[in-house]
């Protein structure tokens, strides 16, 4: 008898005419799941840099959880992920990164995305809300606008990082000041 189906040893076929039967995740040990040293009191996730090892995470759940404006998640060679709360009628500033390209996802909020080949030129402007990604090419111009009634809560994957291991800026204030001569620096 089988309780749920779709869970049963059912035979499954390879390429090398060998029977190969699946084994549920709960009989192997391998079930997909965040470790508990991710979350702190009360189930809420531990925003801070992981650093190079393996992770993972709900980043729907981070990023909504997210009230700085800018916390990096994770910071590796080749890539960081950083969460950004932008506040209302506030914008994450007109950059350039003239060698990393950035990925921006939109879970929470509405606002407005511009991206040009010069501060004085950004010729390519679209609305953006939940579930909207903002693709940005190495050396092009960008901001993004919140223009919600909530804040505009997104992630940024940069590739190369961009960010030392462990930023954090509590706001766009801290972030500017950090960034201001230095690069950019840690808060």
């Amino acid at each position: 008898m089988y309780y749920i189906p779709y869970y049963g040893n059912m035979p499954m076929y390879n390429y090398g005419d060998q029977l190969v039967y699946w084994t549920p995740p709960y009989q192997t040990g391998y079930v997909n799941r965040a470790e508990p040293s991710h979350f702190s009191n009360g189930g809420r996730i531990k925003l801070k840099d992981y650093g190079d090892q393996p992770f993972v995470i709900n980043l729907e759940n981070a990023t909504k959880q997210n009230d700085t404006y800018r916390t990096a998640l994770w910071t590796g060679k080749n890539l960081q992920v950083t969460l950004m709360s932008i506040n209302v009628g506030d914008n994450i500033g007109l950059e350039v990164h003239p060698n990393v390209d950035q990925f921006l996802y939109i879970e929470q909020g509405e606002g407005h995305a511009q991206m040009g080949p010069s501060k004085n030129n950004l010729n390519y402007e679209r609305r953006v809300y939940e579930n909207y990604a903002v693709v940005v090419p190495a050396g092009t111009w960008h901001n993004v606008t919140n223009t919600g009634n909530m804040p505009l809560k997104l992630y940024s994957i940069y590739a190369p990082p961009n960010h030392p291991f462990g930023t954090v800026h509590v706001t766009k204030a801290d972030a500017e000041a950090s960034e201001a001569g230095y690069g950019q620096g840690n808060q």
